[in-house]
Order: C-alpha cells, then sequence, then structure tokens
C-alpha cells in the first residue's frame, strides 16, 4: 500500500514541479520550442537529482522512440537535464543551471552539451502533455 502510493505521488511531484515552471515561463514554442526544450530539460534533472540519471534512460527508451526529430530533440535535452541533475549539490539549484542551459541553448544544437530545438517553422501552439 506505501509503495503505491510512493509510485503515485513520484510522479505527481515530478509534474507539479516542472509545470509550475513551465507556466509561469515567457518562453516561446512550447511544442518543439524552447519552452518545450525548458520542460524536458527541467523534468529530466528533477528525475536525475531524485532517483538516479539512468532513470532517464528509461524514460527515452519508453517516451520518445518514435523516431522523429521531435523525439531526437526531446532524447538530446533530457539527456542535458540528466546531466544538471547529476551535477546539482542541492534541489534549489536545479531550475536556475536548466534555466542557463536554454539560455544557452540553438536550434539543432551541434553540441551535446547543449540544449536545442526545431526551427520555429516547426513550433506548435500549446503544450504537449
Amino acid at each position: 500500500m506505501l509503495a503505491s502510493l510512493i509510485m503515485a505521488a513520484y510522479p505527481t511531484f515530478v509534474l507539479t514541479y516542472t509545470w509550475s515552471h513551465v507556466l509561469q515561463s515567457t518562453l516561446p514554442g512550447g511544442r518543439h520550442g524552447p519552452l518545450d526544450a525548458y520542460r524536458h530539460t527541467l523534468a529530466s534533472a528533477v528525475v536525475a537529482y531524485t532517483l538516479h540519471a539512468r532513470a532517464i534512460d528509461l524514460v527515452n527508451g519508453v517516451m520518445e522512440r518514435r523516431g522523429k526529430r521531435s523525439n531526437q530533440m526531446d532524447i538530446h535535452n533530457n539527456l542535458i537535464g540528466a546531466g544538471i541533475g547529476s551535477r546539482a549539490d542541492r534541489f534549489s539549484d536545479i531550475e536556475p543551471a536548466v534555466a542557463r542551459s536554454v539560455a544557452a541553448g540553438r536550434i539543432d544544437a551541434p553540441s551535446p552539451d547543449q540544449t536545442t530545438w526545431l526551427p520555429p517553422g516547426d513550433w506548435e501552439e500549446g503544450f504537449a502533455w
């Protein structure tokens, strides 16, 4: 019973924390743009900090396996977030580090250490839930 409660509470915690920041953000591109990159990077950083960076490999395998360009972007940003979460000394360090990563990001970033998103023509309004 307790294990079931914890298993249900954990995703709620990650999603609530992530979306509370996403909904306050002024970044454009809710789908496939900078805001989408921020969301993936932040959620993955939280998971890596609270569980382990290897959990992101599982998430990528389950959620991002369709092979579309947007899935590759999400995988890339999830791995960036995993690195941020793994290196954070305190939970409060996570969001500022993610914000800096996104601010230094770019369209089709060539570096595996740089947050990335698709060109504005590929962005969609709203969010991918």
